[in-house]
């Protein structure tokens, strides 16, 4: 019987080391987000709680779990074009696409995630701006691919699109996190997701996602619907409206 036991606690290990791992619980302030004429940006609240197996947080002196969010906005095909200075004018240098890529990323973290985890793993997980797959659809050397990635990133980074945050996560007593995300007035329409991981001792320990929809409101979102729906329609509405505006106007001025 004692043998049975045994084989049985040995057969059960597995499962009872994969329920010991602890779990998260996610939320966001505002999971749609309305963008009218007079939208300035907003500011995203991300918190939560960090659930352990048993009610059981760390011992004082274990390494603390850490938090690191990523808020991802739609993926979209992007062009990206060189420029260099000849004579004194500013001509194109060549250009590269991409397949894919996040029309807006933020990454906010309770620790640098250089600190946290190794390059392979940052890769896997798309964890920071240096660690996006990009999908360039190009044959060029990588040394020119690394240029135009770079010249991407720091071109969305400036846009307010792409940012990183290290330290910008607080937890509080080894349980609760919260973090702030600007969403800036720029921002593309879409579904994003919000995915937070747990990190300790260079590895994920659980991941957690929820979802955010931001779109147009109001005006805006009839004038979007319209030019996607119909836009045949739209661009000869579009055309009628600047050649009647552009009479309109030139009428005013000969009158004055």
């Amino acid at each position: 019987m004692s043998a049975r036991r045994a084989w049985l606690a040995l057969l059960l290990a597995p499962l009872v080391m994969a329920e010991a791992k602890p779990t998260l619980v996610p939320d966001v302030s505002d999971r749609n987000i309305e963008i009218a004429y007079s939208f300035t940006g907003a500011d995203l609240l991300l918190f939560g709680a960090i659930v352990y197996p048993h009610g059981q947080t760390p011992e004082s002196g274990d390494d603390p779990a850490n938090i690191i969010i990523v808020v991802k906005g739609p993926m979209q095909s992007v062009t990206v074009r060189g420029k260099r200075k000849i004579a004194g004018i500013w001509v194109n240098s060549g250009r590269m696409r991409y397949r894919t890529a996040p029309s807006f990323y933020a990454i906010a973290s309770s620790r640098p995630v250089d600190a946290l985890l190794d390059e392979r793993t940052r890769a896997i997980y798309e964890l920071g701006l240096g660690s996006l797959q990009l999908s360039p659809a190009s044959s060029e050397p990588i040394a020119v691919q690394d240029r135009f990635t770079r010249g991407l990133v720091d071109l969305r980074q400036r846009e307010r699109l792409y940012t990183n945050q290290p330290g910008a996560v607080e937890i509080a007593d080894g349980v609760l996190y919260r973090a702030r995300i600007a969403i800036p007035a720029r921002v593309p329409v879409g579904h994003y997701t919000a995915e937070t991981f747990l990190v300790r001792d260079g590895h994920v320990l659980a991941v957690a996602t929820r979802e955010i929809d931001i779109r147009k409101s109001g005006f805006e979102r009839f004038i979007a619907r319209a030019a996607q729906r119909h836009p045949v329609r739209y661009g000869a509405t579009a055309v009628v409206l600047a050649v009647l505006l552009g009479w309109a106007a030139g009428l005013m001025a000969r009158r004055r």
